[in-house]
């Protein structure tokens, strides 16, 4: 009996780590990981691996401050670096939100027109989908619904396989790293952190752990919780790169987003492969239009001190709900003006995501080794060199990158 018993209380804390984790594999994302194996081949694929390690670290890092404080990420900085400064990073991930929003409901539009379905229909259709779930659904079956549309993912596995790479040079590209001193491929490189560990999980995590109420007796399951989340999304993207690597690379098909991939997939390795790129890539970007907003709605009223959570309606959370409501209202009505320019807005959304993670980071890494907050739950060395050495790491991509797109135009203009 104890057994079934220790079993229910294991899966009832089950949810938050995997579905932040997974659904971090958005339609940006997957844009993102589609163009770098289109156009790069396997090359980018060792990133993955030092961004698995980060991603871990950074995730349980946060994972363990909900579960000790109790308390949003937000809520943290608000209460120990002022309104002000938590204001002025609201704003700024507010922006960078709705432009991933925008993605994902871009990819969704993109994937239901490659089933010859009018975005016109199915945006505002889906907007209004995900806005009954969350706002008149409870937590549980929030969480429920999303956990399985995750395991959805799995499609792009069978689509990698079906794609018939060569295993040895693809174990060769993940294990022996090789970079080329060009700004796409350092462009690509940023994007592929910034759209692996975003700011938003990084809010939606600790609040989703906050509201769930779980106990630091607990808290090894939600670790493994974590942990597995991140290995499972990485291992997503790691296939869909070797897709495209091994179907459209040796071709010299360049792509801009993933509808492209999906379709140009179908004459090398079959339609039934090219039918189940789509398909992902419609749940991806679904859940992904469901968890950003969220997430957003959740960071600015932490900060704001206002009422949160989605087992709360609108009487009594209604600066929590008219945010969501208003992120996805924007972002399907921009989608369907004719030229707005959604692939810019995809991969800007990644790159800005990357640029501002270190400032999120840094927050995050102060608080969790305040021992007045944290107590003895304060990081251990080994996550702190690996957190700032990230936060060092993207630093250094970005200034790289601003050299080498900025000088090149000064020299032009001279």
């Amino acid at each position: 009996m104890s057994r079934w018993r220790n079993l229910l209380v294991i899966l009832s804390i089950l949810g938050p780590g995997i579905i932040t984790a997974s659904i971090d594999n958005d339609a940006g994302g997957i844009t993102t990981y589609s163009v770098a194996g289109a156009r790069y081949g396997y090359m980018l694929l060792w990133t993955l691996i030092p961004t698995t390690v980060a991603l871990i670290v950074i995730q349980e890092m946060v994972a363990r401050m909900g579960v000790i404080t109790g308390k949003g990420l937000s809520d943290l900085i608000r209460e120990n670096y002022g309104v002000k400064t938590t204001f002025f990073m609201m704003v700024v991930l507010l922006v960078a939100n709705l432009g991933t929003t925008i993605a994902n409901f871009a990819g969704w539009a993109a994937s239901m027109e490659i089933f010859g379905l009018s975005k016109y229909v199915m945006v505002p259709f889906g907007a209004f989908l995900i806005w009954l779930l969350v706002t008149k659904g409870s937590y549980r079956l929030v969480e429920m619904a999303l956990l399985i549309a995750s395991m959805l993912y799995l499609g792009y596995v069978v689509s990698g396989f079906m794609s018939a790479p060569d295993w040895s040079e693809v174990m060769k590209s993940t294990l022996v790293p090789k970079v080329k001193f060009e700004s796409e491929f350092i462009m690509l490189t940023i994007a592929i952190i910034g759209t692996t560990i975003t700011p938003w999980m990084q809010f939606y995590l600790q609040s989703s752990i906050a509201e769930k109420g779980i106990k630091k007796e607990n808290y090894k399951v939600s670790k493994l919780d974590v942990i597995f989340g991140c290995v499972m999304t990485d291992v997503i993207s790691f296939f869909i790169i070797v897709t495209c690597a091994t179907t459209l690379f040796p071709r010299g098909i360049r792509i801009n987003e993933a509808k492209e991939a999906a379709l140009a997939l179908s004459p090398f390795v079959g339609q039934y492969a090219s039918i189940l790129f789509a398909v992902c890539l419609a749940n991806a970007s679904i859940l992904g239009a469901i968890v950003v907003p969220l997430a957003t709605a959740y960071y600015i009223c932490e900060a704001m001190g206002w009422e949160a959570g989605v087992n709360k309606s609108f009487r009594e959370a209604p600066q929590f709900m008219w945010i969501y409501t208003a992120l996805i209202a924007i972002s399907a009505f921009l989608v369907l003006l004719p030229r707005v320019p959604l692939v810019l807005v995809m991969v800007l959304s990644s790159l800005l995501n990357g640029i501002l993670l270190p400032f999120v980071l840094v927050f995050a890494l102060l608080l969790v080794n305040n021992k007045r907050i944290m107590g003895k739950y304060t990081n251990p060395k080994r996550y702190n060199y690996v957190s700032w050495g990230t936060v060092i790491v993207i630093i250094i991509l970005t200034a790289a990158l601003l050299v080498m797109t900025v000088l090149p135009g000064i020299n032009k203009s001279i």
